[in-house]
């Protein structure tokens, strides 16, 4: 790699305030509110989830920018409007709505990607890819990233038609269950996404999304992945990478594994990642 310009690669996790990490995360009576802070001195780049629940706004998006001080970099959920509760003569105000919400993202460059995540009901159907055409052209000006938890839509033909628009196709982690996308590290735009949710099999098919993403990694695991990193800086220049098995904070501790394995092969430089190597006690 001599002489090449490395693919600049982010790593965080999925989602930051969770009341279970105070103790393996955060100083035992950290409050919520100063969560952000100190997940920024980890972390570059956070993936927010709670958009996908409740239509954020850009009041509060402003302040996490704050918050999370300068440096900190946000992807972002769509909200379940857009993805999984679909109303085809109401989605393209929800799309205004949420697009108004984001602006402050957008304006101050600190928007990573807005994660359009579809269910594993959201077939490869007509009717379906019609609407996502739709979708990517109403967000033709913002940063995306696209994960289907379906199999059906693994095909040549999204996968071309994600280069031709240039919109990440993210590569997963997740348990090897019939139905679900197999491993694929296709890079279909200079930024490439990939996110690790754990590889809970009996829990998977539950309601219960703790116990879905109640998984920790091993390290042998962990580093599995490095040679697919490899892979893809090949072809990308730009690479988020975000854990969502977040309970107890297992996410923030995979993560700063892996940041440590880059960092030792050389896939990343110290000082990328805020914070370093630091963080969470062995």
């Amino acid at each position: 790699m001599e002489g090449a310009k490395m693919a600049e690669i982010l790593i965080g996790t999925s989602g930051y305030s969770y009341n279970d990490w105070v103790g393996p995360v955060y100083p035992k009576g950290t409050k919520q509110a100063d969560f952000l802070g100190i997940y920024s001195g980890l972390f570059p780049t956070v993936e927010l989830n709670f958009s996908y629940y409740k239509m954020p706004e850009a009041k509060h998006l402003s302040k996490m920018m704050v918050d999370g001080g300068p440096g900190l970099t946000f992807a972002i959920k769509a909200h379940r409007t857009l993805t999984h509760d679909i109303n085809p003569g109401q989605w393209e105000g929800e799309a205004k709505t949420y697009l108004t919400a984001i602006e402050p993202l957008l304006e101050e460059k600190r928007l990573e990607a807005v994660l359009l995540q579809f269910p594993y009901s959201f077939h490869y159907t007509p009717e379906n890819r019609r609407y996502l055409d739709k979708l990517l052209n109403f967000f033709k000006d913002v940063p995306l990233a696209v994960e289907f938890r379906g199999v059906d839509w693994c095909i040549g033909k999204v996968i071309d038609g994600m280069k031709s628009r240039k919109v990440p196709l993210v590569s997963l982690d997740m348990p090897d269950l019939k139905g679900l996308p197999p491993t694929m590290d296709v890079v279909t735009a200079p930024t490439a996404y990939i996110r690790l949710h754990g590889r809970n099999k009996d829990a998977w098919w539950g309601k219960n999304d703790y116990e879905r993403y109640n998984y920790l990694y091993t390290d042998s695991e962990v580093e599995a992945w490095v040679t697919r990193i490899k892979r893809i800086t090949e072809q990308a220049t730009r690479i988020l990478i975000y854990f969502n098995n977040h309970p107890l904070g297992k996410a923030v501790r995979n993560a700063q594994t892996l940041e440590k394995i880059l960092i030792n092969i050389g896939l990343l430089k110290v000082g990328v990642q805020n914070g370093g190597t630091s963080g969470l006690p062995s």
